[in-house]
């Protein structure tokens, strides 16, 4: 058996492109979209029996996109009250013959994946002269999505909101500390939301916290905390009123805002890579409302495994191990 690669989350930080990454991801939506569900990939969200009440596990099989010789399978434990929330491995396997190509850490790969591919949606749809953005949940991929804002608008204003004071008030002072625009703390997600131009809401929510009239005409929000079963944060009532977009319409119903607010696939315009691939539009007007709903999808952690490790073998970075021995 080949040996394999072993990528820690510092190596993998050290090697990862962003922009390469965006270019890839976007390019997997439209691919996604022309070659059909064959590529979409299954999420297995498997509760834990363990004392944690939040405890859930889950398996994402297998990640594909054409022209990479590779599929990707990850395995990950979530547990939001113990940091980080997302533990696992992203184990990348030939597609020649399956060999075990490489063993990354999935916590920072999926929180930079994610937040790429919130970008590909906030850059596709939201309005070119957006200048303010709302972050709802101050943790890990609040930041992440506020940084990839910051580089695909020219952004003058940020709000943002949580129910924990101390984690607000960490992800204010760091951002003030990195960013040289001014951040406002608000009293509830209602008042943030009504600020930005974009809101992204990022939380562990089951209940929906902003309703129609929360937002102005015109507002992208791209909500990303649903992602399992019985999870919401936008009403019902807002989604039916705005151009709602998935990442997969399919699993939007079935564990994302979609399923989680109660709607079907009505409620749906497009898929992000069928507005990528120019088979339906995106925003048609400076006063739509458009939310781009997340669940994530397996073939991004391909799309940023990948990536890692041709680098890696390019540099010399890493362990090689042999599993069979």
């Amino acid at each position: 058996m080949p040996s394999t690669l072993l990528l820690t989350q510092t190596e993998i930080e050290m090697l990862l492109d962003d922009g390469e990454l965006f270019q890839q991801l976007k390019d997997g939506f439209a691919a996604l979209a022309k070659a059909g569900p064959e590529l979409r990939g299954r999420r297995f969200p498997v509760v834990l029996n363990a004392a944690d009440s939040d405890a859930a596990g889950m398996v994402l099989a297998p990640g594909l996109i054409p022209g990479i010789p590779a599929y990707t399978v990850k395995v990950n434990a979530k547990f939001p009250s113990q940091p980080p929330a997302i533990k696992g491995l992203v184990i990348l396997h030939s597609l020649h013959d399956g060999a075990i190509l490489a063993l990354l850490d999935s916590g920072y790969l999926t929180a930079r994946r994610t937040a790429a591919a919130g970008a590909v949606g906030a850059d596709t749809l939201a309005r070119p002269d957006s200048e303010t953005v709302s972050v709802i949940g101050c943790g890990v991929q609040g930041y992440a999505q506020l940084q990839w804002m910051l580089k695909i608008r020219q952004i003058r204003n940020v709000f943002v909101y949580d129910t924990v004071p101390g984690q607000v008030q960490a992800f204010v002072e760091r951002a003030r500390s990195e960013f040289d625009i001014p951040v406002e703390i608000c009293d509830n997600a209602k008042q943030a939301a009504g600020k930005g131009d974009i809101v992204i809401t990022a939380t562990w929510a089951r209940e929906p916290f902003l309703f129609c009239g929360d937002v102005r005409p015109g507002t992208h929000i791209t909500t990303l905390g649903p992602d399992g079963p019985g999870e919401c944060e936008v009403a019902a009532d807002l989604l039916v009123a705005s151009l709602f977009f998935a990442d997969d319409a399919a699993l939007q119903i079935e564990m994302g805002a979609i399923g989680g607010a109660g709607l079907g696939a009505e409620a749906i315009s497009a898929t992000i890579g069928e507005v990528l691939a120019g088979r339906k539009p995106g925003r048609q007007s400076p006063d739509d409302i458009t939310i781009y709903g997340m669940v994530g999808l397996p073939f991004e952690d391909l799309a940023a495994g990948w990536l890692v490790y041709k680098k890696a073998l390019k540099s010399g970075v890493g362990t090689q191990i042999d599993l069979a021995a």
